[in-house]
């Protein structure tokens, strides 16, 4: 019998690790001899950042909860490795499964292999090349030590290549993400805002924004969202507010936008809903654009690069990057029905998870 950490402890590790769990299970039932420890080191502790997608995406109970909350970067890093290294120390797991690029990922990684237990990344290789980004060093360290590497495209094969990764250490699986997406496709439903804005399919927009370049200058965000009603041509625009711009709002007093909507974040149901039925979709999120590929949605990504880059080579997203002035005339595109269709990458077909606990099955239990 073999026993796998899996560590979640942002949002976006969620959706990431639901199939993981479900797939283990499977196995387990058919006999196998692998078995997991869920363990939520608590770096998103808010119930509408955590809480409800366990309830949603059918995620069991947190077998151990670090409760790290909030802190600086350095702070939570800290946290959690000292949390996560004291449940190591009494009682030593034969694998550490991280998933995805936040402080977590990292921090439990660096404590696993400091004793000596083995790691393996899900969605390894990703790389976006800005080093102002918190996520890419937390990716490059916890790549650097990283056991077996589970990936999502070809292009993160190469990029594991060139940092001297060996192919037997390389796993492509496809897109656990896109795992949770399919399934839940038929169970999504309107959020409580559907009926009172009277949102119809295709004709409104839905725009998420929360990286420090787009809502922390002192007039880069309100820029943005004008650009953003200019170019949409008086259809709604349904922001779900994360906290962090909801409180830049507040203190710019940009609540009076025109056809600018502000909700409370949703849950994961809700918001695929919107995404699945909107005109287009305008984000700072790498995750959200592996979604409207998948569903076939047209994305905006204002960022100037991108760690996922095949959702611009294949998919519907493009890069627009931080300049509002750039946003009018690429919603122009969209709005005359210019906009590219897009194709699935490969192995992104619901079976990821599958696939990765098959081969811990292989790797783990021949050791």
């Amino acid at each position: 019998m073999k026993r796998i950490d899996i560590i979640a402890g942002a949002r976006p590790n969620f959706m990431k690790i639901a199939p993981i769990i479900e797939a283990m299970k499977a196995a387990e039932a058919r006999g196998g001899h692998l078995r997991y420890r869920l363990i939520h080191t608590g770096q998103h502790y808010d119930r509408a950042m955590s809480g409800s997608f366990f309830e949603e995406l059918g995620i069991p109970d947190p077998d151990i909860n670090l409760e790290v909350g909030s802190g600086t970067q350095a702070e939570q890093t800290a946290g959690i490795m000292v949390g996560y290294e004291k449940v190591l120390l009494k009682e030593r797991s034969d694998l550490c499964l991280v998933v995805g690029d936040v402080t977590s990922t990292m921090a439990c990684s660096i404590a696993a292999r400091k004793l000596g237990v083995p790691v393996a990344h899900v969605e390894g290789g990703i790389r976006s090349g800005d080093w102002t980004m918190p996520e890419e060093i937390n990716r490059v360290v916890t790549d650097s030590i990283t056991n077996w590497f589970f990936t999502t495209s070809e292009t993160a094969n190469d990029n594991l290549r060139r940092a001297g990764i060996s192919d037997d250490q390389i796993f492509f699986v496809g897109n656990t993400m896109i795992d949770t997406l399919l399934k839940n496709v038929p169970r999504l439903r309107p959020p409580a805002c559907w009926p009172s804005l009277k949102l119809e399919p295709q004709r409104y927009f839905v725009i998420t924004l929360h990286r420090p370049a787009n809502v922390d200058g002192e007039q880069q965000l309100l820029r943005l969202l004008q650009a953003i009603v200019e170019g949409t041509q008086g259809l709604p625009v349904i922001f779900p507010v994360h906290p962090r711009t909801a409180k830049n709002l507040r203190e710019r007093g940009g609540q009076k936008l025109p056809s600018m909507h502000y909700v409370d974040p949703l849950g994961y149901l809700e918001f695929n809903y919107l995404v699945k039925h909107a005109k287009g979709v305008i984000t700072d999120s790498g995750g959200i654009t592996e979604e409207t590929t998948v569903l076939g949605v047209p994305c905006l990504t204002l960022r100037d690069n991108t760690e996922r880059p095949e959702t611009i080579t294949m998919g519907t997203n493009e890069l627009i990057g931080t300049d509002p002035a750039k946003l009018p005339p690429a919603l122009a595109r969209l709005m005359a029905g210019q906009w590219k269709k897009g194709a699935i990458p490969p192995l992104w077909d619901g079976k990821a998870a599958e696939r990765i606990v098959k081969e811990l099955e292989r790797r783990l239990l021949s050791l």
